[in-house]
């Protein structure tokens, strides 16, 4: 595993001399994927690389875990809170709909979380222009194939390091980079709303999306889950559907 951080960091490296970049940012966000990425492009741009915590009607502890990643890693940093900003949008949108009888209540939590995925994203990229950085996603190989992410959110990256890596694998490379141990063994969690976890929304556990990404055997019900997962997704990982050339 040593071998294949250093390969990541080579590979980082590399991709930011073909883009004429000067460097990497990543969205801090307290959980075990973003942090793993803070220390590595930490490790490939000492000098020249940047996290950001945004906050965005966040839980409080997400925060104090994120500042325990800078602190580990001792990666630069700014914290841009996007509460109010996305009350500013949300509620904008809310009225506008509800004006026309057209507000959809059943799909507005969704809406209301994919919005605040979609913020960072922005305020990602608006950061990462005035340092001329490329921006660094933190999707890991089973989110990847389940769809575990927002399109345009944080699916709207310019590299994916730990595409090919499982979840087991990405704590694995934690433990060797560095990463502190409560960040390691906390529960999944995009912090979508209270309680929310990866593991309860997709209705299999990542342990089982990594065995079957290995091409273990797992029960037929998770199969079925994850099949299922992967095809309604599979928009996510293409770019935007053309039609042939008439």
């Amino acid at each position: 595993m040593q071998e294949k951080i250093d390969q990541l960091i080579k590979w980082l490296r590399e991709k930011v001399k073909e883009a004429n970049a000067d460097g990497l940012i990543v969205g801090i966000s307290g959980g075990i994927d973003s942090a793993v990425v803070a220390h590595l492009i930490k490790r490939a741009f000492p000098e020249n690389s940047l996290g950001l915590i945004m906050p965005c009607k966040s839980n409080p502890k997400d925060k104090e875990d994120a500042l325990k990643v800078v602190e580990s890693c001792g990666i630069d940093y700014h914290i841009i809170d996007l509460t109010e900003t996305h009350q500013i949008l949300f509620s904008k949108i809310e009225q506008q709909l509800k004006a026309k009888n057209e507000w959809n209540e059943e799909r507005a939590r969704l809406g209301d979380a994919n919005t605040r995925a979609r913020l960072r994203m922005t305020t990602l990229y608006a950061v990462a222009n005035n340092y001329n950085y490329l921006v660094t996603g933190t999707d890991n190989a089973a989110e990847w194939h389940t769809g575990y992410f927002t399109k345009y959110g944080d699916g709207g990256v310019d590299l994916v390091p730990l595409v090919h890596f499982t979840k087991s694998e990405v704590r694995e490379l934690a433990k060797l980079l560095g990463v502190p141990n409560e960040i390691i063994t906390k529960a999944p969690s995009a912090g979508l709303w209270e309680g929310q976890t990866d593991e309860s929304e997709m209705g299999t556990t990542y342990e089982m999306i990594d065995k079957y990404l290995k091409g273990e055997e797992i029960p037929e019900k998770d199969r079925e889950i994850i099949d299922r997962l992967h095809k309604r997704s599979e928009h996510k990982r293409q770019l935007a559907a053309a039609p042939p050339k008439f």
